[in-house]
């Protein structure tokens, strides 16, 4: 299994374990997530979801062979439907991060409500240079949260970036060493246990509120760029590039 999930004192967690492939996503593994997190949504005892990576690796993003192979198609996608259900899951979500997280690796960490970072870690969002456009609201969120000039180093340019920069534009709480990110990761989600469930719930819904429609017609209209650029000439450079270990060639474009 590829996606192992728990529920211990409270804290349902989603381990994203894949290693030897430095845990790039299938469709069954977001297929698997989405089903963790609706579940963990709609049982009383999980007071926090964690999501987490293997040491030394959070995720590589798309396993490009296997997303070629079944690309996503609308809003029943197995992609898609993680997703939405990490938009919309009331609970206090926690990530800890260690080592790489790139594409959707970064994307994701943009709705959970606390991230933790280890000092090694490395972050991207290289979907311009795959012939793609950026996904799941990160085109809306990215620059709400660190502004224009620095999303568009991130989007456009796909500059990898590590956890002090990560912490510096707000997209992580704080930078720990290696061995300790998932300890105090899960040493937050476990506070909640000594909160009043529903009012964490309503807190939460209201902090969201403002942004979640916006955030929902962003994702609808960047799923149907997306969809289309998948079949551009220049996504079909880059991707057979990738496979043929050379570098991609855009100067007929």
């Amino acid at each position: 299994m590829t996606i192992k999930t728990a529920t211990h004192n409270g804290v349902a967690t989603i381990e994203i374990a894949r290693p030897e492939k430095k845990n790039a996503l299938t469709a069954a593994m977001y297929q698997a997530m989405a089903d963790a997190l609706r579940a963990a949504a709609g049982e009383a005892a999980v007071r926090a979801v964690l999501i987490t990576g293997q040491p030394g690796v959070f995720t590589s993003g798309n396993d490009l062979e296997d997303f070629m192979q079944r690309p996503p198609q609308g809003s029943d996608s197995p992609v898609a439907q993680f997703m939405r259900a990490l938009l919309e899951c009331d609970k206090p979500v926690v990530a800890a991060v260690t080592g790489a997280a790139i594409g959707i690796g970064t994307t994701m960490l943009l709705h959970c409500d606390f991230v933790y970072v280890s000092d090694e870690a490395r972050l991207a969002t290289p979907f311009v240079s795959l012939g793609l456009v950026p996904e799941y609201a990160s085109s809306l969120l990215m620059p709400a949260l660190m502004g224009h000039r620095r999303a568009a180093e991130k989007l456009l340019l796909g500059e990898p970036f590590g956890a002090e920069a990560a912490v510096e534009c707000g997209l992580a709480n704080a930078v720990l060493p290696a061995a300790e990110v998932a300890h105090h990761a899960r040493r937050i989600a476990e506070r909640f246990n000594a909160l009043p469930p529903a009012a964490v719930r309503e807190s939460k819904r209201l902090m969201r509120r403002a942004g979640r429609d916006a955030a929902l017609q962003v994702m609808q209209i960047e799923g149907e760029i997306f969809a289309a650029r998948l079949r551009s000439p220049e996504a079909m450079e880059a991707f057979q590039a990738f496979f043929q270990k050379r570098k991609p060639d855009f100067s007929k474009f």
